[in-house]
This record gives structure tokens, sequence and C-alpha cells, in this order.
């Protein structure tokens, strides 16, 4: 009797402090959550998200040369595929050469003006020459005959028509150059456009990178004929990334924006951690921008608790010493504790990429300024 009595002494002890230990525990986890868990909101339903530039093809041509390929990384303006410039060069030159044509043209009709004004003061001086011959012949008429008094009068008439031949003349010459110069005339004006317009045209045969990345999803090959606008590869900006993460309708009533986050990538594990902050809520849930939308109206209706993507940015520093790719898988945690900011997002910055169109127009630029001075411009 006393072993049975010492065992069940000994169980009831047990029992007595694994029931201590769990109240003990019990009260831990009540306070953790009331001071510190119900702050926190996380979801492994996360994933790595960023821009995909895509690298398009302004002009038709045949793909000569090929500077990058998927897994490479580029910097901004880096040439990525070459196409045949050849047409592109002929058009330049003809371009050129309408210029300094038009240039000349132009010159010459400056120099008309000049010619047509020198003209109407030597006729004006002959105009008054046969006036001053008339009028001799006038005072002078009992003297002469009537034949030589008219000769005078048609002198005074044919240098007062020659006047006004040369007067419609100058005229019609200002018409197209009266108020310019050589370099802002119009007919120059338009020869300069459709330089710039063959520069440009010229300049597009040199693919270039808009923004630093890495190539993906290279389709276009050597000798490849490609149209106006042909997807010849993208290019992913990996030190802009950030986070999709779809909480559930209910996590999201104390979330705002500026909040900040940790977020622990599938491919690092917890030995990496990034930081980042709440900065944006979709307009809608994920469903309802589905490709077929859910018809909660009709026929039998079962409730789902929906998902709502919230954008999270990342740091660009820890980006850059363990870098991610769209598409990875994260969790995500959000605290709570700071709601001062807005619950919807307000208006930012568009984000830029680069063009090569400066370098075009400054290059441009030297050449029209070379043409027009050595046409005398």
């Amino acid at each position: 009797m006393s072993d049975m009595s010492a065992n069940e002494d000994k169980r009831r002890r047990l029992l007595t402090g694994l029931g201590a230990v769990v109240a003990v525990a019990a009260v831990a986890y009540g306070l953790y959550w009331f001071l510190d868990a119900r702050h926190y909101v996380s979801t492994d339903d996360a994933y790595v998200g960023g821009d995909i530039v895509a690298v398009t093809s302004q002009e038709n041509g045949k793909v000569i040369k090929l500077r990058a390929d998927n897994t490479q990384t580029v910097k901004r303006g880096d040439v990525l595929v070459e196409l045949d410039p050849l047409r592109a060069r002929v058009a330049m030159d003809a371009a050129e050469a309408e210029l300094a044509r038009t240039v000349r043209g132009v010159r010459a009709k400056f120099s008309r003006v000049e010619e047509l004004r020198a003209q109407e003061t030597s006729a004006r001086i002959a105009l008054t020459q046969a006036r001053n011959d008339l009028a001799r012949r006038q005072k002078a008429s009992d003297t002469i005959s009537q034949e030589e008094l008219a000769h005078a009068r048609d002198a005074v008439t044919r240098a007062e028509a020659a006047i006004n031949v040369i007067q419609g003349g100058i005229a019609q010459a200002l018409a197209s150059v009266e108020g310019t110069r050589i370099a802002d005339n119009p007919d120059v004006l338009a020869a300069i456009a459709h330089v710039r317009d063959a520069s440009i045209t010229l300049g597009h045969m040199q693919i270039t990178a808009a923004v630093d990345g890495v190539i993906a999803q290279r389709g276009v090959q050597i000798g490849q004929m490609i149209s106006t606008g042909t997807p010849l590869m993208a290019v992913v900006p990996v030190d802009g990334l950030w986070i999709d993460a779809n909480f559930k309708e209910g996590q999201l009533g104390e979330m705002r924006i500026g909040q900040p986050v940790t977020v622990e990538a599938d491919l690092y594990g917890d030995d990496v951690t990034y930081h980042g902050k709440v900065i944006g809520f979709s307009a809608g849930t994920g469903s309802a921008f589905a490709l077929l939308p859910p018809q909660n109206a009709s026929g039998n209706w079962i409730k789902i608790v929906q998902r709502v993507p919230v954008r999270i940015a990342l740091d660009p520093k820890e980006l850059r010493e363990h870098p991610l790719r769209i598409g990875l898988s994260v969790h995500a945690e959000v605290d709570l504790r700071d709601r001062s900011g807005a619950v919807m997002g307000t208006s930012t910055h568009a984000r830029e990429v680069a063009t090569e169109v400066g370098a075009i127009e400054a290059a441009t630029d030297q050449v029209i300024a070379r043409i027009l001075s050595e046409n005398g411009a």
C-alpha cells in the first residue's frame, strides 16, 4: 500500500508541476501577445517584384551584332544590339547634302535682293536724268522738234516702268527672306529638320540599355530582320526591387503607410533580414483584378477571406549586399505600433529611364553648325 501511495503522490506532483508549467506558459504567451505580438502581422504569401524594362527597336533593320545576353549585368547607356546602319547613313548623307544646297540657295536669294536694290538705285538715277532731260527740252520747245520732245517723254516713261519692274522683283525676292537670317530661314529650318530626323534614325541603329540592371528574356538573334516595336530583351533593375505582400483583409485594419517591415527571403533563410517600409496598398483585392473575377451575386455563395496586395520598399544597400530576383518567395512582417501614416498612398514622382536623345541631339547640332559654316550661313 505504501508503494502505491508513493506512486500516487509522485504522479500528483508531476501533474501539478506540469499544470504549473502550462499555466506559466499561458500567462507568458498572454503577456507576450498583449505587449508585443498583437502589434505585428505577417504573411508568407509575399513575393519579390520589380520593373521589367522592355528593350525594343524604334526602327526596322537587320541585327548585325549582339552585345548582351541573359544573366549579364549592364549599365545605363551600354549598347545591347546593333542594326545594319548602311541605309540610315545614306539617308543622313542625303539630308546633309540637302541642307548644304538649301543654305546656298537661300544665300543666293539674299544676294538677289541686294542685286535688285542696286538695280533700283541705278534705275532711279536714270529716271532723274530722263526727267531732267525732259525738263530742259520742254524749256527749249521752240527750238527743238516735237519728235525729240516725244523721245524725252518716252525715256521718262521707260525709266519709271523699269523701276516698277525692279520693285516687283524686290518684293518677290523679299517674300522668302524678309525678317530672317540664313540660319533661321524657313527653307533652311526644314532642311535642318530632315538632318535631325536622319540623325535620330541613324542613332537608333544602336539600341542601348535605358537603366542599370540584369538582362532577361533575350529573344533576338544575329541576322534577324526586326520591325519597329519588336521585343528584343528586357532589363531588370535589381537595385530597385520591392515586395508585394498579400495580407488577409482582417490584417489591414491598423496597417499604415510608412510602417517598418522585416523581410526574410527563402533564398537566404533567416540568415539575412531585409528592412523596408509599407509604401502603398492595392486599390482592390487580388481576385477583383483576376482575368475571371468572381460573380458572387449568382449561384451559391461561400465566403472566402480575401487578400490585398501591399507594396513594401526595401533598403537599396541591403539589396546590393544580398541581391534578390523577381518572383522569389519571402516572409514579411509589419510592425503596426506607429499608426501616424496615411491609409491611402499619395502621388509620387514617376520613375524615369534614360534615353540617348540628348547625345544624338548634341552630335547633330555639331553637324548642322559645320554645314552652315562651310556654306556661308
